[in-house]
């Protein structure tokens, strides 16, 4: 009986690690930096830019002056933009990183990668980047 008890504890305890290993891109990321994977351009100082990715396959945020959004698909360790919508205001100070930003996501498949708080975007050529941090 005791065998028993211990099996399915033993069973439990791997049963939870298990679950506890399955990362999750829900919720808000601040960017960190973004652009060519070789020499990415960090994010403008006192800037908000944020994505936000809901549990029901949407995602968006606000890139430095303009709000986007659009669904996404995860499969293994890829992830595929739809075609994404943004508002249309003019601001200079933000616009490189706001192009810059809604061409690497929009209607892209792009690899991602969750190492603790950090979550980095990869386009499929390995060109272009988007690092992100857990808010």
């Amino acid at each position: 009986m005791k065998k028993i008890y211990f099996l399915l504890i033993v069973l439990v305890v791997l049963l939870s690690a298990c679950s506890g290993s399955s990362a999750s891109l829900e919720g808000e990321w601040t960017l960190v930096s973004y652009g060519d994977a070789s020499n990415p351009t960090s994010a403008l100082p006192d800037v908000e830019t944020s994505i936000n990715f809901d549990a029901d396959g949407k995602f968006g945020g606000n890139v430095g002056c303009n709000s986007f959004g659009a669904g996404y698909q995860v499969n293994g360790n890829q992830i595929t933009f739809e075609p994404a919508f943004s508002t249309m205001m003019f601001c200079e100070a933000t616009m490189d990183q706001e192009t810059a930003i809604l061409g690497i996501v929009s209607e892209q498949t792009l690899n991602f990668e969750l190492s603790g708080n950090q979550l980095t975007l990869t386009s499929q050529d390995g060109s272009s980047v988007i690092v992100l941090e857990k808010k």
